[in-house]
């Protein structure tokens, strides 16, 4: 059997999973669906990398220690995955006791081949991207202070002994594997970035740190813990035995495809391959590196608030309709913009009118005319077979997409089908024929659209598992996807019971979505609004009940970006609900447990339909928003005088 080996990054466990991270899994979910419906025998990795200093910090922040921040976020990555039905083989933690014995073991194979020396490092290194940066690349704020190009945070200027890797040792050698692969790092501009550093020549590496130790140990010198990205990317390997089960191992070493970001393709197209040179094993077969994903136009960001779950959409939309949504409407390798606006759009037309109503309405004539068994096709004209080589041609260019990854590509292809499939429909007029009593021709138009829409659900089972399979359960299909998915015309069985449901997808009203969505933005615009000063006497101000309160709970408010609900501990007052207009600023997980002032005797108000008893105080200049809190530990419910 064929064998596909495919890897999606392991995640960052410093904050909450989210659409951008839930974007590359489920393209490699659709990618790994499809070589299965080929044939393939399938090894699809995902999971956390745990490690580094961003980990530490984010751990102490919390009141956590980092491995309890680790199992915490690890388990939401893991949950968020199986509601979003991946198929994945393998889920990866590099907390994981073998995974960290297998970096111990390839960094001292790289020592024992002469990569690795001790020295002292001096530079300059950005603690959110755990990433070192060369002087020639770093940006300068108008202050001066020395930037990160990556994230455009400040980074720390790090002076200490290290173990380096002697990465520009192996300059000339991938500048040679990525003439002889062209293909190795896709996009074609994605390797073009990455040639252009290469043609710089590459610096040595720093690859272990003493200031913290949170990570894994470098062997034979435990002062020293290994960098945490050289850690991360040893998961590869890892995952399938490497040095431990070398049968597996060869099995599916080397992978067939990496998914990565594409600011982490550095990392992936010149410092991985380097570290598989200084151990002697075969390079990935490709690298493809696709574009960031934003919301609304905004980057995905914790203090913009836009750092959505998807699971929020699937609850509304479906699995199904989310999946097809990001694979159609963002090039995979570009960079694209989620709008629940466009999901919607793209429900309504594509999924319900031209897919859904193909079904429907095909299934009901059947039912009406033939006792819902498919009938069986006798009567052959030019349009039967012109209908018949459109799909001939579609599968062959389907192949061709799908093998290169261009996805968005073959679902246009698919629907240009189901265009070409409600054509066929309508120009044969099997309403006519049945009043007419041509139940010959009847017979022949009905069983087409069926093995069209058959052969369709077939081809987007990848993208859209859920409703393929229901599709084949209306047809009495009981064959798996693989087994239906052919070239050849005239699966179906005539005589073979179809069953008529409800649509395949529920339209949205879209005036009342746009109603609901510019209330959003009136109430969002309202909290915004100047707030007018006026002097106040000793008496007013005592009017106002101040305490400090502790968050217990926090979530978003459907379809506002700003609002969150808290749930708030009072002491003696009990606990509350409020909602504030600080989703912009702080994602939910940041609130729990802090301690924060609240005017505890203000009239319940409604906002968005929740109703909102009290109001937090917080301090606003421009585009910042922070937290009223206080500097000293005390009890929920203390006043403030």
């Amino acid at each position: 059997m064929k064998k596909f080996y495919i890897t999606t990054p392991i995640y960052y466990v410093n904050s909450e999973p989210h659409i951008g991270s839930a974007y590359t899994t489920i393209i490699g979910d659709i990618i790994a669906r499809y070589k299965r419906l080929l044939g393939y025998e399938v090894f699809y990795l995902t999971g956390t990398d745990e490690h580094g200093q961003k980990i530490l910090q984010a751990a102490r922040s919390s009141g956590k220690t980092p491995q309890e921040l680790c199992d915490e976020l690890s388990g939401k990555f893991k949950q968020l995955w199986k509601d979003l039905k991946i198929t994945n083989d393998f889920f990866i933690r590099t907390t994981d006791e073998k995974h960290m014995k297998t970096v111990q073991l390839f960094v001292k194979k790289m020592k024992e081949n002469g990569d690795i020396y001790k020295g002292a490092y001096k530079g300059w290194y950005c603690i959110p991207c755990e990433t070192y940066w060369n002087e020639d690349e770093i940006e300068k704020s108008e202050e001066g202070k020395h930037l990160c190009p990556s994230c455009g945070r400040p980074l720390n200027f790090v002076e200490e002994e290290n173990y380096f890797f002697k990465l520009s040792k192996y300059t000339e050698p991938l500048l040679k594997h990525f003439k002889e692969n062209p293909d190795f790092v896709e996009p074609e501009f994605r390797k073009n970035e990455m040639l252009k550093i290469l043609e710089g020549g590459l610096k040595d590496l720093s690859i272990t740190r003493t200031t913290f130790k949170w990570g894994v140990q470098m062997p034979d010198d435990p002062e020293h813990v290994i960098y945490v990205w050289v850690d991360a990317l040893i998961n590869y390997i890892s995952a399938i035995g490497y040095g431990e089960n070398e049968e597996k191992f060869k099995k599916w070493w080397p992978a067939d495809v990496h998914l990565i970001g594409k600011e982490i393709n550095r990392f992936h197209s010149l410092i991985w391959p380097a570290m598989l040179m200084s151990v002697g094993l075969p390079l990935p077969k490709k690298i493809f590196a696709h574009g960031w994903l934003t919301v609304n136009g905004q980057k995905i960001s914790k203090s913009l608030g836009n750092a959505i779950d998807p699971r929020e959409f699937v609850k509304k939309y479906g699995n199904d309709v989310v999946r097809y949504y990001l694979a159609r409407d963002i090039v995979f390798g570009k960079d694209g913009d989620f709008s629940e606006e466009n999901l919607v759009q793209r429900l309504n037309s594509d999924l319900a009118d031209d897919y859904g109503n193909l079904l429907h309405r095909t299934i009901a004539m059947v039912k009406k005319h033939f006792d819902s068994k498919i009938p069986d096709p006798e009567d052959e004209t030019d349009s039967d077979v012109r209908l018949r080589t459109y799909y001939s041609e579609l599968y062959e260019s389907y192949i061709n997409s799908m093998d290169n990854y261009k996805l968005t590509t073959a679902l246009e292809e698919i629907w240009k089908f189901i265009a070409e499939t409600n054509r066929y429909f309508d120009e044969n007029k099997p309403w006519v024929l049945a009043k007419e009593g041509n139940k010959k021709r009847l017979a022949t138009v009905l069983y087409n659209t069926l093995e069209a829409v058959l052969k369709i659900a077939v081809l987007l089972s990848p993208f859209m598992p859920d409703s393929s399979s229901e599709v084949l359960r209306r047809l009495n299909v009981t064959a798996s996807f693989d087994e239906v998915f052919s070239e050849k015309w005239g699966f179906l069985s005539a005589g073979s019971s179809v069953i008529h449901g409800k649509p395949l997808f529920t339209k949205i009203d879209m005036r009342a979505f746009k109603k609901i969505a510019d209330g959003v933005k009136k109430m969002e615009k309202k909290l915004e609004s100047e707030n007018v000063v006026d002097l106040i006497s000793i008496n007013d101000f005592a009017k106002v009940e101040l305490r400090v309160a502790q968050v217990l709970e926090a979530e978003k408010i459907q379809k506002s970006e700003k609002l969150l609900r808290l749930i708030i501990d009072l002491g003696e007052l009990g606990k509350r609900q409020i909602v504030a207009g600080i989703a912009k600023f702080y994602a939910p997980d940041q609130l729990v447990g802090k301690k924060i002032i609240v005017v505890a005797n203000l009239k319940p108000a409604k906002l968005m339909g929740v109703e909102s008893n009290g109001m937090l105080l917080a301090a606003k200049r421009e585009n910042k928003l922070v937290l009223l809190t206080v500097d000293q530990d005390i009890e929920p419910g203390a006043k403030i005088s």
